[in-house]
Parts: C-alpha cells; structure tokens; sequence
C-alpha cells in the first residue's frame, strides 16, 4: 500500500471490535500478506518490551513499521484470569499512517494475536508440510485451538480434526466448532497415540509441561506455538532432537533463539536453524522425514494483519467516500 493512497483516504479513525477485526483478516490473505512482509525489505521490528507485572501478569509493548505503516500492539497477558471469565490476553493494535502520522485504525489485540498466530502456521503448513490434506491434532483447545482449526480447515481443506485437551468440556466444545465447519472430530485423551494418525499436528497449550514426545510420523508437520520462553516447553527434548536427526526444524524469527524453549532445552543451537523469511526468499524447502515449525511469535506478524486490515478500511472509503 503506498503513502499516496493512505494519504488520500480520510483520516477518520476506525476503532474495529472483535467481530469486525477478524472479518479484516480472512486466512488465506491473511497468510499471504505475512508471506509479502518477510519479502519486504523495508519492514523494521525492534525486540518487544515486557514489563512483568504482580502475579504473573505481564504487559507487551510490540512495534514495528514499513515505508508506509507505523503500528503497535499493545496487550496485557494475565494468566490469573484462566476459569474466570475474563480474557487472558487484553488490548489493541493502533495503526498509524506514516507520511501523516494519523492514527488509521485500531484494531482487537486479541483477535489479531489469535488469527495472525494462527496464519503463520498455516504459511508454514503451505510451504512445509510433506502432507496437508490431515487428519490434523490439535493439542491445546483454548483461543489458539479454536484459531489454528479455523484456520488450517478454511486454509487447507483439512477434513478431520482431533482434539487434545486437559479440559474434557473445552475438547468437546471445540470439537462441536470444528463439526460446524464441516470437518469430522473426535477428540483424544491421548495426543501422543494420535500422532501415528494425524500428519498436521499444532500444540497450543500453556507449555507449562510436555504434552508430546513420541515419534511423529515420518510425514509429519509439527507447529509448535506455546512455548515462547526457555523455560517453557510442549515437546520433549527426545522429540526435538528427533525432528532435527531425522528431519527439519525450521523456526519462525532469529529471536527463537533466545524463547524456543522447547528447542534451546533440547540443547540445539537455534541460531544455526532456517527462519521461516529464510524459506519464503527460497531456502530450501524440501527433504524427507517430520517437520517441526516453532513459532514464538513476533510483531512483525502483528503489522502484516494491520496492513491487510489497514487495505480493507482504505478500500471501503473510497467505495464509500464522507459526505
């Protein structure tokens, strides 16, 4: 999108909820949009601050901008709130235009948190994953569950979900959401039986413990998105240590490796695995054996949904000019 364009459109703010946010960030685009970003050489990040707050909470302050669009996403993570009702993860996204310094838009942080997460993992799935057809497991049946099923059944085509859960009613529920798609699921008690039947695997659990470490199938995609501290992990050091003997570990930024903890725990040199930038400008892709995506999330994802959402808003008002 260029400055002219931006500059052009009216400046009113737009202030999208849940709802309207996610209707801005449709799968595909979304994932395209992401692959564009890591093509585009002006698009700056600086490393996310986190202020840990009493309690275990913590507040993220997460910029980043290209030649045309400043934004940032500025979110509280409250794990106290799990049971109660309230989110876990609060905020907004505020989207600026550069060439004015107008504030554009303002987005749900956690709908763009949850859907650009997500959107990274189906990118990767399109580019890496031996077998995209499914049975996919999905381990974790929380916001990043529901996410990565919508996701990876409107992205993919999958057909048949499995779902994971330490919570019986929250597997039964999204498993409920997954029928309404028009995908079969069941859900499992036991992930690491489920991988001899599911080549597409997500984990999305708190990564308080490990809840994978048998042996994947030979033509596995595994992305791994919990975990986003060392001393957080939902894979077993054995596992990992599996996916790079006997297959490719590819992670999502350079910062994986200082969070990966699934990774930096199983004693791999982080810094020496491809980066997801790295397959999208053509590294190679191919190989035989699993494949193990770790993702720990980066506010460069966060801008990419702001461009597209950012492109929706400018095209509704010229379709639909004030006055």
């Amino acid at each position: 999108m260029t400055a002219a364009i931006l500059s052009a459109a009216i400046s009113t703010p737009a202030a999208l909820d849940a709802t309207a946010t996610a209707a801005r960030l449709p799968w595909l685009p979304l994932a395209t949009e992401i692959e564009a970003l890591l093509r585009d050489d002006s698009v700056a990040v600086p490393v996310r601050t986190v202020l840990r707050l009493p309690g275990g909470a913590a507040l993220f302050v997460m910029p980043a901008a290209d030649q045309s669009v400043a934004m940032t996403k500025l979110i509280t993570l409250t794990p106290g709130n799990a049971g109660t009702g309230r989110p876990t993860i609060q905020g907004d996204v505020v989207v600026f235009d550069i060439a004015t310094g107008e504030r554009r838009l303002v987005l749900d942080g956690p709908t763009v948190t949850a859907r650009r997460t997500a959107a990274v993992s189906l990118l990767a799935a399109l580019r890496l994953a031996p077998c995209t057809t499914g049975p996919l497991l999905v381990v974790g049946a929380g916001v990043q569950g529901l996410a990565h099923v919508d996701a990876f059944v409107h992205g993919l085509g999958v057909k048949a979900v499995w779902i994971s859960s330490r919570s019986a009613t929250s597997a039964e529920a999204l498993a409920r959401h997954a029928r309404s798609l028009g995908a079969h699921a069941r859900v499992t008690d036991n992930p690491n039986a489920a991988l001899a039947h599911c080549p597409l695997v997500v984990t999305c659990t708190p990564a308080h413990a490990v809840v994978l470490h048998a042996t994947p199938r030979d033509d596995a995609f595994v992305a791994a998105v919990g975990a986003y501290t060392p001393a957080m992990a939902e894979l077993s050091p054995a596992l990992c240590r599996h996916f790079a003997a006997q297959g490719r570990i590819v992670v999502d930024t350079g910062d994986a490796a200082h969070e990966a903890g699934d990774l930096l725990q199983a004693g791999l040199d982080v810094t020496a695995l491809p980066t997801l930038r790295d397959v999208v400008r053509g590294a190679d892709a191919t190989g035989r054996g699993p494949v193990l995506f770790k993702s720990c999330g980066w506010a460069g994802w966060d801008l990419a949904a702001a461009r597209l959402a950012l492109a929706g808003v400018v095209a509704d008002e010229y379709r639909h000019p004030a006055g």
